[in-house]
């Protein structure tokens, strides 16, 4: 009897010990050699064993039984979650574990520039190697089917921005997210829109904003573009601006307007057709939205470069036309 109390005292006693050696062990850094992140997979399904041994596999100094060990002792076995991860140096066992176990998975990210047009959203969204490529070599319309089939046309419809998202995420989640963040913010503000403006639908707002943001990249003269072209719909003006004859142009633009390209008879040639063109003519950002439903209080109707990152704005033809006479003089 007193031999069966001896071995059972010993057996809890290596049982503590393997506790507190475990203990020990799960707050000790997993640190590559090279001090690098290892990046590494969890598949759909896999049990914590496995888990343990995919992530040995894929170069973290961990030992697996002991990882799985201390997974089942935690309870935490079952709570493991599936991804792409990110070991970064420094990281515990336990630590690790908390990683997995809220699927704090590997964040990557794609940019979105203001300004762009779709079809270079749609590039930049191809050469992610991180992104699974479900929309490769789908059309557009087809595209946009799947998104939001309330509208007719990409473009303009995706708001500019840097989005994270999981190693493998479908390129349609990504369209999906900056879609409904441009509605969102296109609905908000249009809700707060100044009073008057010539706009029936916020679509309208959208296509001035695109006109907006690839007339001017500064901020400060957003407002004062958006007057320009506010004013020119009130009183029935064309609005003769160069932007939309180069979208309208596509792949025909090689870097000027020749005079043949102003009376081209296209659906975006804002010097031929009256009103706003059919759609936006690329992504704007969020200040060209707030400058085409807040604009400034003006009277202007023309503007034109000086040359220098700045705008002259005139009320009258005569005024702009020595405007532009003194401008181009100055550059020339």
């Amino acid at each position: 009897m007193a031999s069966i109390k001896r071995i059972l005292s010993l057996l809890l006693l290596a049982a503590i010990a393997a506790a507190v050696a475990v203990a020990l062990w799960a707050h000790l850094p997993l640190t590559r050699s090279d001090g690098a992140p290892i990046s590494f997979e969890i598949k759909a399904g896999s049990s914590v064993r496995g888990s343990a041994r995919q992530i040995a596999a894929a170069g973290v100094p961990v030992n697996p039984t002991l990882l799985a060990l201390l997974a089942r002792l935690s309870r935490t076995a079952s709570h493991i979650k599936a991804g792409t991860y990110e070991l970064k140096p420094g990281t515990t066992p336990i630590e690790l574990l908390a990683q997995l176990v809220h699927g704090e998975v590997a964040q990557e990210a794609v940019a979105i520039i203001e300004g762009w047009t779709f079809d270079q959203m749609r590039a930049a969204v191809d050469a992610n190697p991180d992104i699974r490529h479900d929309t490769l070599g789908m059309s557009d319309a087809a595209l946009l089917a799947q998104i939001d089939p309330a509208y007719h046309a990409a473009e303009g419809l995706f708001f500019p921005d840097t989005y994270m998202f999981a190693k493998g995420t479908s390129d349609l989640q990504i369209y999906k997210e900056a879609h409904e963040l441009m509605l969102r913010h296109l609905n908000e503000e249009w809700a707060k829109r100044a009073p008057g403006l010539p706009y029936k639908t916020p679509y309208d707002a959208l296509i001035m904003a695109s006109i907006i943001e690839k007339e001017t990249g500064q901020t400060a003269e957003r407002g004062r573009i958006a007057a320009v072209f506010i004013n020119r719909l009130k009183q029935g003006m064309l609005l003769q601006t160069d932007p939309t004859v180069i979208y309208g142009m596509g792949k025909n633009f090689h870097g000027n307007i020749r005079k043949n390209d102003l009376s081209a008879d296209t659906p975006y040639n804002t010097y031929v057709h009256p009103g706003l063109p059919p759609t936006p003519i690329a992504l704007p950002g969020m200040q060209s939205l707030l400058a085409a439903l807040n604009p400034v209080s003006s009277d202007a109707l023309y503007f034109v470069s000086r040359g220098d990152g700045t705008t002259e704005f005139s009320a009258s033809l005569a005024d702009h036309n020595r405007a532009v006479n003194k401008y181009q003089r100055e550059q020339r």
